[in-house]
């Protein structure tokens, strides 16, 4: 499958933004903000445009088990109403905790996007200071250079605001970071900082956008990736999704899975399975734009609740059509609410604009949100989930052929 990996990760930075901002406060635009830095001091290093697209990536990629981390190690107790204040008042050892569990985890799951250059170890320790008194206690001599590049990029981002940065405030940082060679940053790695990065390009990014600063400095590449590397693409991003919510814990994986069994059931070729497969897995990619508070309201929602709940479909197709030759993915994945009566959400399309497969999304998604368990509630058995299937057909709602495939196909090993 045909795939520009970097323009994925641009378009999807987007929703790991907001997961950053709802987690510790750090403004939008923080991943994308320290790829732009580390890309310049990349160059100036001597990278390659091969190394530099896949040093973006990781950048881009490198918060990217903090929510595993807060699902996982904190139980939820962070994962609350006003998130970014319950972080402040961890204490440093909570703190200290959490920055090695972070790099570990995120080390461990960047090993499953398909990068053609060596970034071992890029995002396992940028947390390292110079000195030593990192997170991991590695020095800037144990410690790769392109660890250390994120490690300043990433730190100047969370303790300055460069998105308003003023001249002399920019001066005041350049200064900061040439006091802390030594100590918290490599030598090497600050000098590359004064080489590289001036006002005026802090300037473009605040005028422009990082978005388009990213596509100016970098070259598009279309490659040819596999499937087991396009499966590792989805876990990546299945996981997740998954994790933000203990609500819909198992669901992305789950609908990814039933997309594919159908899509076999229904002898698609093996391209247009692995793109449905995708589909699935991807579907729910909007929810991680929707606020915790929300996803796991015990209550009914009210009228703006529901409104900002049912965006998670509308940002899924936001998110995902941002990305070339994904078309037909795009409208599969954000399809899933669409009803044949033109009642869904979020567009409203009814019948004669769904295609087979966008309505055979839709059926599997009801399936597996109706079939699983959440804290909540049991999961349904498969005849009482068909049967409030059937029900929705009576009503017009959804295609009955499938529904009735899908009674047979589900119950098939």
């Amino acid at each position: 499958m045909k795939l520009d990996l970097t323009d994925t990760l641009y378009a999807l930075s987007f929703a790991l933004d907001k997961i950053e901002t709802e987690l510790i406060g750090v403004d939008t635009g923080h991943g994308k903000r320290v790829a732009c830095l580390a890309l310049l001091m990349g160059k100036e290093a001597g990278f390659s445009e091969e190394e530099l697209r896949d040093f973006t990536g990781c950048c881009i990629l490198h918060d990217n088990a903090l929510i595993e981390y807060i699902s996982e190690e904190l139980a939820g107790s962070i994962w609350t109403q006003d998130s970014s204040r319950h972080f402040a008042d961890l204490n440093q050892t909570q703190k200290a905790g959490m920055l090695r569990s972070h790099c570990v985890n995120g080390e461990e799951k960047i090993r499953l996007m398909p990068f053609r250059t060596d970034v071992k170890n890029v995002i396992l320790y940028h947390h390292e200071n110079a000195d030593g008194s990192g997170a991991l206690g590695r020095t800037a001599s144990e410690t790769p250079l392109k660890a250390r590049i994120l490690h300043l990029a990433d730190t100047i981002d969370i303790t300055s605001r460069l998105e308003s940065m003023t001249s002399e405030e920019f001066g005041e940082l350049c200064s900061w970071v040439q006091m802390q060679s030594g100590k918290l940053f490599s030598e090497d790695v600050a000098e590359l900082f004064r080489k590289s990065i001036n006002y005026d390009i802090l300037n473009f990014l605040q005028n422009e956008g990082t978005l388009a600063f990213l596509r100016r400095e970098l070259s598009e590449e279309v490659c040819e990736y596999s499937e087991q590397e396009i499966r590792n693409i989805a876990e990546f991003f299945i996981d997740l999704v998954d994790y933000k919510s203990p609500f819909t814990q198992t669901h992305s994986r789950g609908v990814a899975e039933k997309a594919e069994k159908m899509a076999r059931y229904y002898s698609f070729d093996d391209e247009k399975t692995l793109r449905y497969f995708f589909a699935g897995a991807m579907h729910d990619i909007g929810k991680l734009v929707v606020s915790n508070d929300i996803l796991e309201k015990p209550g009914k929602l009210t009228e703006y609740e529901f409104t900002e709940m049912k965006d998670h479909a509308a940002a899924t197709y936001r998110i995902l059509s941002q990305i070339k030759g994904i078309s037909d993915i795009v409208e599969w994945a954000a399809n899933h609410h669409e009803k044949l009566t033109g009642k869904g959400y979020p567009r409203g399309l009814s019948e004669r604009d769904l295609s087979f497969e966008d309505q055979l999304m839709a059926c599997i998604d009801i399936y597996q949100a109706l079939t699983e368990k959440r804290p909540y509630k049991d999961g349904l058995s498969h005849e009482k989930t068909i049967s409030i299937m059937r029900n929705m057909v009576q009503r017009g709602e959804i295609n009955g052929k499938i529904v009735e495939d899908m009674s047979v196909a589900m119950m098939q090993a």
